[in-house]
């Protein structure tokens, strides 16, 4: 997928204020961790993670999207009457029905004629909404697109811990299958798209590549479907497996990348990656032969965000300087299932 007409206008991002640190999970889990002789600070040392974001219980994720839209169309300088699709894209959702994109729209207040809607596919929602957009400006029908998408983890979190407690026949094997679900944070992010010739920015989306190996479909899952801010959702994850296979999947991906920008790895300035841990991050960047200092990373204080995690972490690194104008971005996307979406932008 290339582009000639889209540009990647604007993000913007919110953050819950309870902290919760590693070690204060591990504190919880101290039955567990004596039982199986566990040696403290072992969370953080596996993943990286020193600590992740709780939104308040009971927080609706189309609460923080407002929230984090607000902020993008006050800051963007572009009239929200241009925008013509919204897209809530992230894994949490207020309810099965209507779509959470209801309650953003009315909020926002955006035009009638706005093309609304959910888009849902575990970490790489957002980027999904994001090629969406691109696709439907590009073919000239709209000409903004907002993609936006809050999750939050307090109910996977204290599920988790619950069920490690409870469970005391479960091996040091077993709750290899529930470290992920450990790891994840909340955030909320918006994301601006527009046709070029509205744009303030100038930041050329170039193309995006998708690809989808979901023969390792099993290797994460949550359970039925449960959608909501007050939902006690368990997940189990083969975490070694997911990120051999992510980690080829995302090569491959990367090579389709690399063919439809034209661009090669050395002229590959910035990348922003899906959080998941430091390991993963270091085995990806090096098979993707990327160097380590060009990627922007959140993951040790904000943790895994699922589908939040890229874009705002792109937001913070735009925020904090970390591009600069002509440089060649890369937003490299891997999610469970396993699917990839990869996206070129000239700053």
């Amino acid at each position: 997928m290339r582009y000639q007409h889209v540009c990647l206008e604007s993000l913007a991002y919110t953050l819950p204020e309870e902290v919760v640190a590693s070690s204060q999970i591990e504190e919880r889990l101290t039955s567990l961790y004596e039982r199986l002789h566990l040696p403290a600070g072992r969370l953080e040392l596996m993943t990286g993670i020193r600590e992740r974001r709780l939104w308040p219980p009971g927080t609706l994720p189309s609460t923080m999207s407002i929230a984090s839209g607000e902020r993008l169309l006050q800051s963007s300088g572009i009239d929200r009457s241009e925008i013509g699709a919204l897209i809530h894209a992230s894994v949490c959702r207020d309810h099965l029905e209507p779509a959470t994109a209801c309650r953003v729209h009315h909020a926002l207040g955006l035009p009638q004629q706005c093309m609304i809607y959910d888009v849902s596919n575990a970490c790489l929602g957002i980027l999904n909404g994001i090629v969406q957009a691109a696709n439907t400006i590009e073919l000239g029908q709209i000409r903004a697109g907002l993609v936006v998408g809050s999750e939050g983890s307090r109910g996977l979190l204290e599920t988790t811990i619950a069920e490690l407690n409870r469970n005391t026949a479960l091996s040091r094997n077993d709750i290899k299958l529930a470290v992920a679900s450990l790891t994840i944070g909340s955030a909320s992010c918006a994301v601006l798209v527009t046709h070029r010739s509205i744009s303030k920015a100038k930041h050329r989306v170039v193309a995006a590549v998708a690809r989808a190996h979901t023969e390792h479909h099993d290797l994460c899952h949550s359970g039925a479907d449960e959608a909501g801010g007050s939902t006690s959702p368990l997940m189990t994850t083969d975490s070694e497996r997911l990120m051999a296979e992510g980690i080829a999947t995302g090569v491959a991906t990367f090579r389709d990348f690399l063919a439809e920008t034209g661009w090669t790895r050395e002229g590959l300035q910035r990348t922003f990656c899906h959080q998941v841990g430091s390991t993963h991050r270091k085995l990806m960047l090096e098979s993707l032969g990327l160097q380590l200092e060009n990627d922007y990373a959140t993951l040790e204080w904000l943790g895994n965000t699922g589908s939040a995690a890229l874009p705002t972490t792109m937001a913070i690194g735009v925020e904090q300087g970390f591009v600069h104008p002509g440089q060649k971005v890369g937003m490299l996307g891997i999610g469970s299932g396993i699917n990839s979406v990869m996206v070129g932008v000239e700053w």
